[in-house]
């Protein structure tokens, strides 16, 4: 059984630490907030100048004047601050960003990233992409196996724009936990019912599978 995205975004909360300050990506990675354990402390940032993001707003309860880079509603959570784009760059360039979460549209075996261009496509462009890989330490990656025609997301080279090179750590996507790992992509988890040979099937990049490949747990 492939995870939703509501269930990718479960499994990456659980890398979410106490005390963290984590940016949000566009698509699954804003899902990731409405997942985080309520006995922990975590700090969301946009980098349109918000701090202290919640969880998405339900029906009705919007705010059109409150939203992220990706220009979706959001909730606030007690003690949030807005500020302009510049400071808020500054936050990330600096490094005081612990977890970003991206979206992707390839990765490669050695961490490089493809998510902000298609060419000959319309698409919603680089935004704050470029900045958060170059300056994040930690970077954890949601995003589909395959894309529409099955074919693998998970490459040996990247064949669209990278946005950044060799600096995703984890992946998620609806089949597998993967790290990358000296050049490869090594198998942590698998999704509830998928095999590893599926895994194997829809990753093009060197898979290094251990012995003992356990089920994802929510």
């Amino acid at each position: 059984m492939s995870l939703s995205k509501e269930q990718i975004a479960q499994r990456i909360a659980k890398e979410v630490k106490d005390g963290y300050y984590v940016n949000l990506g566009i698509g699954i990675p804003t899902l990731v907030a409405n997942f985080v354990r309520d006995d922990i402390s975590v700090e969301f940032q946009s980098e349109n100048g918000v701090l202290g993001m919640g969880p998405f707003p339900f029906e009705g309860e919007e705010d059109a004047d409150v939203i992220n880079a990706g220009k979706q509603t959001i909730t606030t959570l007690p003690g949030a601050s807005f500020f302009d784009s510049a400071l808020s760059f500054s936050m990330i360039r600096g490094q005081h960003v612990d977890l970003t979460i991206l979206g992707a549209m390839e990765v490669a075996e050695n961490g490089d990233i493809a998510n902000w261009k298609i060419p000959g496509k319309m698409v919603k462009g680089m935004g704050g992409a470029m900045d958060l890989v170059a300056s994040a330490e930690n970077i954890i990656v949601a995003m589909m196996h395959t894309n529409k025609a099955g074919q693998s997301k998970l490459l040996k080279t990247c064949s669209l724009p990278l946005t950044g090179v060799g600096c995703v750590k984890k992946v998620v996507t609806n089949l597998a936990v993967l790290e990358i790992q000296d050049g490869s992509f090594v198998l942590l988890e698998r999704a509830p019912g998928v095999s590893v040979e599926d895994i194997k099937a829809a990753t093009e990049g060197n898979l290094k599978v251990p012995a003992e490949v356990p089920e994802m747990k929510f």
